[in-house]
Formats: C-alpha cells, sequence, structure tokens
C-alpha cells in the first residue's frame, strides 16, 4: 500500500513537471518564433558531435535494456542512420526553408504568390522500446530542422537507455528546446494529452487508436508510425538464396523486434521447401550458435517473450508445423522458427509478429498472393523477391503499403530521400528527410498585391459592363 501511494505520487511528479515543461517551451517558441538557419544548424551540429562521442555508452545501455543487443545492430541500425539523416538534414536545409514561389492566375494580377515554411511550435514524439534510439532522434531532427521546440517520451521499457538520453541531450540542449521524459504508462497517457502542435507516435496499432483519440481532444495533429504484417513474397523464379539471404537479414535483425520486418512469406507451392531449407541455411550462417554469441539479439523483456511463446503454442495447437532453427531457446534468446500449415485462426497471423518467428504460406499464382494481402490490413512494408520488372511493377499497381522493397528488406527506411509512413492501420502521415521537415512546418500560402488593385472591377453593384467581360473571358 506505501509502495503504491509512492508511486502514485512519485508519478504526479512527473506528470506536473511535463506541463511546466511544455508551458516553458510554449513560451520559449512566443520569443522566438522562426529561428534562423544558422541556429537551426548549430542544434544539428550539437545533435551530431553528441552521438557521435557517446556511442559506446548508448551501445552499452541499450544492450542492457535488451539483456544483449548486437552492437553491430545498434550501430547499423541506430547510430548510422540517426548521424547520416543529421547530415542530410544540415546540408539541405537552406534550400527547405526557402519560400516557393506560386503561380498567380491571369484574372488576379498584378500579384504574387508564395508558400512560407514556418515552425508548428511544440512538437511531441513518443518512442517506442525496439529502438529506443533512432526512433527518438530520427523525430527529433526533422522537429529541430523545421526550427520547433521537442518534447520525447521515452519507453518505460528501455529504462537504461531513456535515462541515458534525457542526460546527454540535456548536455547539448536546454529543457525549454528539448524536454526528455521518463516514466510509465500514466504518464505517457499525459504526455498524449498535451495540447501539442503536432505529435508523433511510433507503436502498436492498437495504443496508436488511444493516442490518437488524446490528440483529438487538442485537435492536435498527429503522425502515427504504426506497423502491421509486413509481407515477402518470393517470386517463381528467383533465385532462392538471393530472397531467403535478404529475408532472414531483415527478420534477425533485432530479433525481428522491428516494425518493418518481414512478418510472414508467401511462397510459391512447388518451391516451399527449397525456401525452409535455404532459410535454414542462411540463418544458421548468420547466427551459428544462439547461447553466448554477442551478435544473437534478446527479447526485449519477459512479457514479449511470453507472447511469442503463447503464439508458438497456440499454432502447434492449432496444427502448425513448426520448426525451431535451434535445438532450444535461451532464458530471453528466442529461437528463430519457421511456421508452416498456418491458418487465419491462430494468433500469429491475426497480430503483429514482432520477434523472430516467420510463418510461411503457400501460393499457386501471383494474383491469389496478392488478393491474400490485399483482403488485409494495408502493411507498413512490403516486400517482393523476383527480377522480372514487368512483375515487380504489376505487384506495385495491385497492392497498398507504406512503403516497398524490391529485392531487399528494410532497407528502404534508412533512405533519407524517401518519406516513411503508413497507411491505414499501418498509420498516417509521413518523415524522414525533406517530408520531416514539411511534417513539423506550417505551410503557410500568402498571397500579395500592392498598390494596384485590378479587383475593383468585381466589387459591386453588380452588373456592370467590365463585369461581364470579364465573365466571358474567365467563366466559360
Amino acid at each position: 500500500m506505501v509502495a503504491d501511494i509512492a508511486h502514485l505520487h512519485h508519478s504526479q511528479q512527473q506528470i506536473d513537471q511535463l506541463q511546466a515543461a511544455f508551458q516553458r517551451q510554449r513560451s520559449a517558441f512566443a520569443g522566438n518564433p522562426l529561428p534562423s538557419l544558422e541556429q537551426r544548424r548549430q542544434w544539428l551540429k550539437a545533435l551530431l558531435e553528441l552521438l557521435r562521442s557517446e556511442q559506446q555508452a548508448l551501445i552499452d545501455a541499450i544492450s542492457a535494456d535488451f539483456s544483449n543487443r548486437s552492437a553491430d545492430e545498434t550501430l547499423l541500425a541506430e547510430i548510422m542512420p540517426s548521424l547520416h539523416g543529421i547530415h542530410y538534414a544540415s546540408r539541405r536545409l537552406g534550400k527547405w526553408m526557402k519560400p516557393s514561389r506560386r503561380q498567380v492566375g491571369l484574372a488576379f494580377q498584378p500579384a504574387s504568390a508564395r508558400v512560407l515554411y514556418q515552425p508548428l511550435g511544440v512538437v511531441g514524439v513518443i518512442v517506442p522500446w525496439n529502438y529506443p534510439l533512432y526512433l527518438a532522434i530520427g523525430p527529433l531532427v526533422g522537429a529541430l530542422a523545421a526550427g520547433n521546440r521537442v518534447m520525447i517520451k521515452m519507453s518505460e521499457s528501455t529504462p537504461a537507455t531513456s535515462q541515458l538520453l534525457r542526460d546527454l541531450l540535456a548536455r547539448v540542449f536546454p529543457e525549454d528546446l528539448v524536454y526528455v521524459a521518463l516514466g510509465e504508462a500514466d504518464v505517457g497517457v499525459a504526455f498524449s494529452r498535451l495540447p501539442f502542435d503536432h505529435l508523433l507516435f511510433t507503436g502498436a496499432t492498437s495504443i496508436g487508436r488511444h493516442v490518437m483519440r488524446a490528440a483529438a481532444e487538442n485537435l492536435t495533429p498527429v503522425t502515427l508510425e504504426l506497423g502491421g504484417k509486413s509481407p515477402a513474397i518470393i517470386s517463381a523464379d528467383v533465385p532462392m538464396h538471393d530472397a531467403a539471404e535478404r529475408i532472414a537479414f531483415g527478420k534477425t535483425l533485432n530479433a525481428g523486434q522491428t516494425c518493418v520486418a518481414p512478418d510472414y512469406v508467401l511462397v510459391p507451392r512447388a518451391r516451399l521447401e527449397e525456401f525452409v531449407d535455404a532459410y535454414r541455411q542462411v540463418v544458421l550462417r548468420f547466427l551459428p550458435r544462439l547461447a553466448d554469441n554477442p551478435d544473437y539479439t534478446a527479447i526485449i523483456n519477459s512479457r514479449q517473450l511470453g507472447r511469442l511463446q503463447g503464439y508458438l503454442r497456440d499454432a502447434a495447437d492449432k496444427g502448425a508445423r513448426v520448426v525451431p532453427l535451434y535445438e532450444h531457446s535461451q532464458e530471453r534468446r528466442l529461437a528463430h522458427t519457421l511456421v508452416l500449415d498456418v491458418t487465419d485462426d491462430m494468433q500469429l497471423m491475426q497480430e503483429e509478429i514482432f520477434g523472430p518467428i516467420l510463418p510461411v504460406l503457400p501460393y499457386d499464382q501471383l494474383d491469389q498472393a496478392l488478393t491474400y494481402i490485399n483482403q488485409r490490413d494495408r502493411p507498413l512494408a512490403l516486400y517482393y523477391f523476383g527480377y522480372n520488372k514487368a512483375e515487380q511493377q504489376y505487384v506495385l499497381s495491385h497492392t497498398h503499403s507504406g512503403g516497398v522493397c524490391i529485392n531487399d528488406t528494410l532497407l528502404h527506411v534508412a533512405q533519407d530521400d524517401l518519406p516513411f509512413g503508413g497507411i491505414g492501420p499501418s498509420g498516417m502521415g509521413h518523415y524522414h528527410g525533406h517530408e520531416g521537415f514539411l511534417t513539423f512546418s506550417k505551410a503557410k500560402g500568402v498571397f500579395i498585391k500592392q498598390r494596384f488593385n485590378a479587383a475593383r472591377f468585381i466589387y459591386p453593384p453588380y452588373g456592370k459592363a467590365i463585369q461581364k467581360l470579364i465573365y466571358r473571358l474567365f467563366v466559360r
């Protein structure tokens, strides 16, 4: 009872601090509503230097939160894209900030029109546990580049990383520019209820609905990066090793705990066992052993491990063929597993897997595979493996997804010049690169006239000869 009271008191303190930080940021923005190009570049430079100097500390903290996260995976999937994103934005920021000239119709001349890109104000970012660095830094870069103040809510499932990132960012940014909030779910709820000028959430679709509902109370625009069941399609004639290797990379990275990881694979029926053999060989080459392997990333916590193990039990109970690629799991290092003979009533075909479990489904004709995908929620990513360009185009034009890789997995997310975002249940809105700058900016249309006013010819009273001439010229 005493512990519960202490927890409630601590949570209320954190919520009070949130609200105070929001007011400080709003006041600071009012005092500097249009930061200069030089100021924004300085913010990005400070962030770049911080990440460069603290790489090892960040790697160690993330690994501690996972019980083991491959250091190379943190470098490849978190630190490297964060640094690249800062470089990309810094080099192009002057061009992005420049007002864009627009056309004025002949009937409204003489006049000019342009679009000004202004900061929104205070931006909120809710960060998930699976990539706690990159999914904090990526939105932060876009929001700072656009000239905003930023509040970040870190996940309670990554306490070491969350505390470290809070301490590091406080070293280079005042709290009225960048504020990092810690705390449990109740703090996250309070965070989503703040009247931000924009709120970006990355996480589960179920939580995204609650975030959107809370934001609606303040008419806060949202960007939701959710997830879903991202399919991979293997064509009838692609070399199986090519496809299996690239799918295995996307599924083994971070032990499949990636929002754009291949969630299931559609394989030509005649090639199903060929895929199983090729996939097993590739995974065991990537990760020859499970125990004491520093490259083998663990499941983030016992709750997520139990969820994944429950999926496997449910599938086996309902008749699936479960094919673990290792003899047994070790603590939170769950053995990569293929699941065959799956049916729609199995939990792993109803929910995003988010782990090292890969269902394999046979198909007979490509249209059958596309119909299967299109009858379900639109995914965050779609992967197609085949070198026939006509078939590639056919898949692109007959499916909807947040993004696509042809003959690869995951790597579209790392392209700074591509927008990243979901569609329908997999999310809404875009960021990364220029799209991030636009998401966190107000594109304000401006129409300008000087002394001469041709519009007075259409002013009342109506029925004048000049008005009739205008109608004949411009109303067809």
